[in-house]
């Protein structure tokens, strides 16, 4: 059985305690590799190989650090299928969309920085004739990355990139859940010459490995994608040390369906942006809203969509619905399930663990479930359930939909379909949340600040938002005789 190894100073080393963690395959139910159960003497030695590196690396002219990191682009692109099995067997997605959405955009985020390193710039501000003032903006250090299990390569290397653009060197640690891509990005480091100790993965549980990262004095800043909880617990440690934070967190995203919408579009959309991924995606939109007069038609025709979909082996062309990532999240997602019957929902189609035959029998599939007739406050709507569950229900009036869609704790992103650009302004600068799309979802200029408000997190990723987060800026001021 394979056993995964940390990536430290630029050598893959086992983990210092020698114990291991169990791996599965959530398809199958079984355990298919190890991964090292590292501790806070692996987090040290990462920390101190950082430190060691970041001196070279920062100082670096910043067009060979940008060539390095293009041809990890490059290696990811040349591994696409390796990966993309990879990451379908430890998560549980169908090869496809890992295939089509997870491993490009991995390839493209240190694409989209190694570019963008190049056109980062500061700002200067003359003082008439008396002085001027330019801003420089100089690397941390070391910084933690800490990334989560639904969208594993994809989100790792969302983090690590601006980081180590920016000049940084990193202790990053991805989900125990779902570890094997960020093990073979360290092999891709290795082929792409980055130097040693520049990026340095740590493989663990979040209360062992990531704490000792979160806690570490020399870790000057954590970036932090997973549950609010797990925010919150690393915001209460880290903001007394003054590390920088910026934390990606849950959401209970909206989805606001007015009857001017282009319904056609909406409703291959709505699917899509219900049940990628298993709806293990924070951006899903988990609460649909349909104005009354488009209420029965679009439910009757969303209904019969989701029916329609195909569950099956993820490793098959044609599959729609995988496996969910373990079976805890699959008894927690059931669980919700029958929280929403007993809330006095209907179940409109699914609401069972799907039961397959052959390789996957004993797999951890949940059918993509629709329900109807909850109230907007009741805890199905109000908590994050992160699965193939979605509740539907009529709205008559805009104050009222934005009064549903405003009201959890969270504000990660919302969706509105309507043709009238004067509704969809409206709409748009009154939902709380940090994305709005309009007519769409999950369209994603990576230039874009991304980030929620609200219990949805704190500060942004993405474009240059990243790059000031992974620096300090430093004011100078010269006089003018």
């Amino acid at each position: 059985m394979q056993k995964l190894q940390n990536y430290i100073n630029g050598e893959l080393v086992e983990p210092i305690s020698g114990r291991y963690i169990d791996n599965y395959d959530p398809a199958i139910g079984e355990v298919y590799s190890l991964i090292p159960d590292s501790n806070e003497e692996d987090v040290q030695q990462a920390v101190a190989a950082a430190q060691a590196a970041f001196e070279g690396w920062s100082l670096m002219p910043a067009e060979q650090r940008s060539r390095i990191m293009l041809r990890i682009s490059a290696l990811i692109e040349d591994n696409l299928d390796r990966l993309a099995k990879a990451e379908s067997v430890d998560n549980g997605k169908p090869v496809s969309l890992a295939t089509q959405v997870d491993i490009p955009r991995a390839a493209k985020n240190f694409w989209f920085y190694a570019t963008g390193l190049g056109h980062y710039s500061s700002q200067a501000h003359a003082m008439e004739n008396a002085a001027i003032n330019y801003t420089l903006r100089h690397p941390l250090g070391v910084v933690g990355c800490i990334s989560p299990w639904n969208l594993p390569l994809y989100l790792f290397s969302w983090k690590i990139a601006p980081a180590l653009a920016a000049g940084n060197c990193v202790v990053a640690k991805p989900s125990e859940i779902t570890p094997m891509t960020a093990y073979l990005l360290s092999e891709i480091c290795q082929q792409a010459g980055l130097p040693k100790g520049v990026l340095n993965i740590i493989h663990g549980y979040g209360h062992k490995a990531g704490a000792a990262i979160v806690s570490h004095p020399q870790v000057k800043a954590i970036s932090f994608t997973g549950g609010t909880k797990t925010g919150e617990a690393i915001a209460r440690e880290a903001a007394p040390k003054f590390k920088k934070l910026s934390l990606e967190l849950g959401g209970k995203n909206p989805n606001i369906i007015f009857a001017d919408c282009n319904y056609e579009q909406m409703l291959e959309t709505t699917l899509r942006s219900s049940f990628a991924n298993q709806g293990q995606i924070c951006l899903c939109g988990s609460r649909i809203f349909v104005e009354k007069s488009l209420y029965e038609k679009f439910k009757k025709d969303f209904v019969a969509r989701v029916k329609d979909m195909c569950i099956g082996d993820p490793a098959v062309d044609g599959t729609h619905i995988g496996a969910v990532v373990s079976e805890p999240h699959m008894n927690k997602i059931l669980s919700y399930i029958e929280l929403a019957q007993q809330e006095g929902g209907t179940l409109l189609t699914g609401g069972k663990r799907h039961q397959l035959q052959g390789r996957c029998a004993n797999g951890y599939f949940v059918e993509p479930t629709v329900v109807e007739g909850l109230s907007y406050d009741c805890r199905v709507n109000q908590e994050e359930i992160f699965g193939p569950v979605v509740t539907i229900m009529p709205f008559e009036t805009e104050e009222e939909v934005l009064k549903y869609a405003n009201s959890v704790q969270y504000g990660l992103s919302s969706t509105v379909w309507t043709e009238s650009l004067n509704r969809a302004t409206r709409l748009a600068q009154q939902i709380e949340a940090g994305i709005v799309w309009v007519n769409c979802w999950l369209l994603r200029d990576l230039r874009t600040p991304f980030g929620g408000v609200k219990a949805s997190g704190v500060g942004r990723e993405g474009g240059f938002d990243a790059m000031e987060f992974f620096t300090e800026p430093k004011n100078v001021c010269i006089k003018i005789n």
